[in-house]
């Protein structure tokens, strides 16, 4: 059921079904919540789930200059709270990772597990720093061939060409964001420190998935990440890039909602 939740005067975007120990889904960059519409359905059955339109995505409406993760944890606080949920697991994909990652910080109370769905816990270094301001400057030129070009190169390579039209779904969607919500995006990931001590001293489960074959996020760099939790847990897979929820949709969905299942325990 879609809802809709006010946070600081501007409207927030969310669904909610299913009912039982919960599960948060969190898209990441230039995406939506609309991405976990095959995973909501099916893992229903067995929880609550929510999926939550992130500020200036979806139909969630630019908040701040800036979205820090910050502040996009505190929406996903407020969306639990207004929803009556005091604990779940917490699933981000890229950049929803790193919000997951930042709720764990603000509000560990909060979460039962955490699931990095490529993604990883570092901050950027500076030469992806010195990217995000590049990408910034294109976004400010063209908007739309910069989502044109972005939303491709997510895929492994080798069989992008089976996913025509995923992408131009994905591309569709994020045609729909304004420029002013991307780069607030983008600024806020630039500007983020990450969550490597919080893997470090976590008491959490973690499960950290990831594609052997993922441009953004090489594996080794997460792998090396993996090893930091006191219970940590990998799903590592070939013939996938950074969008395994639409070039593995079973093996992911059926990871999360196992992992999910091992918390509620």
């Amino acid at each position: 059921m879609d809802r809709f939740l006010e946070f600081r005067g501007k409207r927030i975007g969310y669904s909610m079904e299913g009912a039982g120990n919960t599960i948060v889904l969190l898209h990441g960059f230039i995406e939506s919540r609309k991405i976990w519409n095959d995973f909501l359905p099916r893992l229903a059955k067995e929880f609550k789930v929510l999926t939550i339109d992130l500020p200036g995505h979806g139909e969630s409406e630019v908040v701040s200059e800036i979205h820090s993760m910050a502040l996009m944890a505190e929406v996903v606080k407020a969306v639990m709270d207004e929803s009556g949920i005091s604990a779940a697991v917490v699933v981000g994909h890229s950049m929803g990772g790193h919000v997951a990652l930042e709720v764990a910080k603000l509000f560990p109370e909060a979460l039962n597990g955490l699931v990095l769905f490529h993604s990883q816990a570092a901050p950027d270094s500076e030469e992806v720093r010195e990217n995000r301001r590049r990408t910034i400057d294109i976004v400010k030129m063209n908007r739309g061939g910069f989502i044109r070009q972005f939303i491709p190169d997510l895929f492994d390579q080798r069989f992008v060409g089976s996913y025509g039209e995923s992408i131009a779904g994905l591309v569709e969607e994020a045609g729909k964001m304004s420029q002013e919500g991307i780069i607030a995006a983008l600024t806020g990931m630039r500007d983020r420190t990450g969550g490597l001590d919080l893997l470090m001293e976590t008491q959490l489960p973690v499960l950290f998935i990831i594609g052997k074959h993922d441009s953004r996020i090489p594996y080794n760099q997460v792998l090396a990440q993996a090893i930091l939790p006191a219970h940590s847990e990998v799903l590592f897979m070939d013939r996938v890039g950074h969008m395994g929820y639409i070039e593995a949709p079973d093996i992911t969905l059926q990871a999360i909602r196992h992992f999910a299942m091992k918390c509620a325990e």
